[in-house]
């Protein structure tokens, strides 16, 4: 879905076809002739769009939309992520979302289902959970407490299905409240959830009696923002290592590290997903895993050995060839790749805001705002400023994109896992389940570009992996471990300075 932006708001490029057309070093001199609109600064090198709509995070980049052969790529691969897949064309026999763009509409983060009530229990406590219209924008992670999986059902509960076929259970969500106080006296509540699966397909083991929850971990996932992905494969991966070595200030409690993961074979850092887990943009798993599309990569059945595969085929299900080819998942890893970034705002010059009883205009505001996150320290994880390799980003199949080579980019993210601790409320964001090296209390810094725009984009504010923040505020103070002395910080500000925080991250 490509939003029809007239050229005047497009990121200007003069000069460009040593840069579209070639693929050397001649196109790093282009970043100097890049004509930034007022107003607005760089968020991606060539890949920042200035589009403030609510297709914001769903516009090509420059030097895709100026590219006859980049652009017809981009298309094909941007119809592939939004068109719903059927029982025809692949979906199931079980699945968690129909289509790429079913959780992540316009590239960014559908509303989550745990946010919408499904029933309420007899004391009248709201229940929230798996909808029951095609897909709930989320993934549910199952495991035992010793990290193995549950027979007969994977690493991930597939809460949807196909007509005529059993999902493979359901996810109930009950929100615990807390009420807390910042030290100038204004109020602010955290949401805690507490998962419920009913609905399993299947018993435990070769018993009649369903899985104990006593022996179940259950992490739920909202999806991430698309934004920014391309740049992200493209990043100097020793940039990231030697931000790992350096990533230790233990007056603050801060240490990072990489996730080291082995994927197709290879042993290297993670950068992608919520824990880094990944190192690349796991594509043909989305097909496989989230949608049930078997691949050249996932060719078996998500489902396969489980009933759903006999309920399958008595509906006319076949599994006989691949539901997804590898040219179509490189065109869709093409999409995700080319997707521009939107640009920082930096605020009007004209417009006035209240601040400390003085009128200030709201750039000079977002500017305040800015210091108090250097102020409390956010940017020792939320690195502002990374680079990209010389070469760019290679797709799936191999295919180069150099385009994302040697750029200056400022994601707002160091890339590393963190410890975020495990005291708030009892639990803090430890989810108890490991990716890689991640322990269930590590997560990935969160790049923060586009993410003021989320509500914009998306209609909602819920932030962290599983959606528990209602606001940037609640994000920041569900920081624990290593984020406990910048949530410390934020929480001794003013109101007015916390708010501008606020308004800078917003701006982003």
């Amino acid at each position: 879905m490509i939003a029809n932006i007239s050229k005047s708001k497009y990121f200007l490029i003069t000069a460009l076809t040593p840069l579209l057309l070639g693929c050397d070093e001649e196109l790093l001199d282009d970043i100097d002739k890049i004509d930034v609109p007022e107003g607005y600064m760089l968020s991606a090198g060539i890949s920042t769009v200035f589009n403030n709509s609510s297709f914001a995070y769903d516009q090509d980049a420059p030097w895709v939309a100026e590219n006859v052969a980049n652009r017809k790529r981009f298309t094909h691969g941007d119809k592939l992520y939004d068109d719903a897949l059927t029982q025809s064309t692949g979906l199931g026999p079980v699945y968690a979302g129909y289509s790429c763009g079913s959780c992540h509409r316009n590239a960014g983060r559908t509303k989550p289902a745990l946010w919408t009530q499904i029933s309420q229990d007899a004391d009248g406590t709201p229940v929230y959970g798996s909808g029951e219209y095609g897909f709930s924008s989320m993934l549910v992670y199952v495991a035992r407490k010793n990290g193995q999986f549950f027979q007969n059902y994977g690493r991930v509960l597939h809460d949807q299905s196909i007509y005529g076929i059993q999902a493979e259970g359901k996810l109930q969500c009950r929100w615990h409240y807390e009420d807390f106080e910042f030290p100038d006296g204004e109020k602010y509540q955290l949401a805690r959830p507490e998962y419920t699966i009913t609905e399993w397909y299947a018993k435990y083991g070769d018993t009649d009696d369903p899985i104990d929850p006593n022996e179940l971990f259950c992490s739920v996932r909202i999806p991430l923002r698309h934004v920014g992905m391309g740049q992200m494969m493209a990043i100097d991966r020793e940039e990231i290592k030697r931000l790992a070595a350096q990533s230790n200030y233990p007056e603050y409690g801060i240490s990072g590290r990489c996730n080291y993961v082995t994927e197709r074979g290879v042993y290297d850092i993670g950068l992608s997903g919520n824990k880094a887990q990944h190192q690349d943009l796991t594509v043909e798993l989305g097909f496989s895993s989230d949608m049930g599309a078997t691949n050249s990569r996932y060719p078996e059945e998500i489902c396969e050995g489980q009933l759903q595969m006999n309920e399958g085929s008595m509906m006319g299900l076949t599994y006989d060839h691949l539901d997804v080819s590898t040219q179509d998942m490189e065109d869709v890893d093409y999409y995700m790749h080319g997707l521009g970034v939107p640009a920082r705002r930096l605020g009007s010059t004209t417009k006035m805001v209240e601040y400390q009883g003085h009128k200030i205009t709201e750039r000079d505001y977002l500017a305040i705002g800015e210091k108090n996150f250097f102020k409390a320290k956010c940017q020792l994880c939320h690195v502002t400023t990374l680079h990209t390799r010389p070469r760019g980003a290679k797709l799936l199949s191999g295919t180069e994109l150099p385009w994302l080579g040697g750029q200056t980019i400022h994601p707002y993210s160091d890339y590393l896992l963190h410890d975020m601790g495990s005291e708030i409320m009892g639990v803090g964001l430890n989810d108890n389940y490991r990716s890689g090296l991640a322990m269930g209390n590590e997560w990935r810094t969160t790049p923060l570009w586009g993410i003021g725009l989320q509500s914009l984009v998306n209609s909602h504010t819920y932030f962290l992996h599983d959606g528990r923040a209602r606001n940037l505020q609640e994000a920041i103070m569900w920081h624990g471990g290593e984020g406990y002395t910048s949530r410390q910080i934020f929480s001794n500000m003013n109101k007015e300075d916390r708010l501008a925080l606020i308004k800078f991250l917003e701006s982003l």
